[in-house]
């Protein structure tokens, strides 16, 4: 499942790996949800984790950015009918309608103004997980002897 993550979904799950963006950065290292990107989310990544007030070293952003592209796919952003209210936001929207995300996450919904997503879904953390979780088949318990 093909999926964009906003920078600040990315640091709230490094920061807060039992949270709800933690359980997306892990389906992410697991392979159940594939990244898309352009080389401005990767270096807004790097920038963003890179920060003095975050607790991460080179190596490990390096080694997580490796991560996203070697099980990511990388794209180019198309560019948009209708502009975000913030410049900055619109890699994340043309990334996803160019890879074909079936989401875009964000812990800011209101930067994407439903008349700019073109049919994007632009969903908090919890909204996607929530909806992660329901469209997963339940667990088949195992019977005994």
């Amino acid at each position: 499942m093909r999926v964009v993550l906003d920078t600040n979904v990315l640091e709230s799950g490094l920061l807060s790996p039992y949270g709800v963006p933690g359980e997306l950065v892990r389906l992410v290292a697991i392979g159940a949800l594939q990244l898309c990107y352009d080389a401005r989310i990767l270096a807004e990544y790097r920038e963003a984790l890179l920060r003095p007030i975050f607790p991460f070293v080179q190596t490990q952003v390096e080694a997580l950015l490796d991560q996203v592209k070697a099980g990511g796919l990388m794209v180019g952003a198309l560019p948009l009918r209708t502009p975000t209210p913030d410049p900055d936001d619109e890699v994340f929207l043309g990334v996803a309608l160019a890879g074909l995300a079936q989401h875009l996450v964000t812990g800011n919904t209101r930067h994407y103004p439903v008349k700019c997503r073109q049919k994007v879904r632009v969903v908090s953390p919890a909204e996607f997980l929530a909806w992660y979780r329901q469209q997963r088949p339940p667990a088949q318990e195992e019977s005994g002897p």
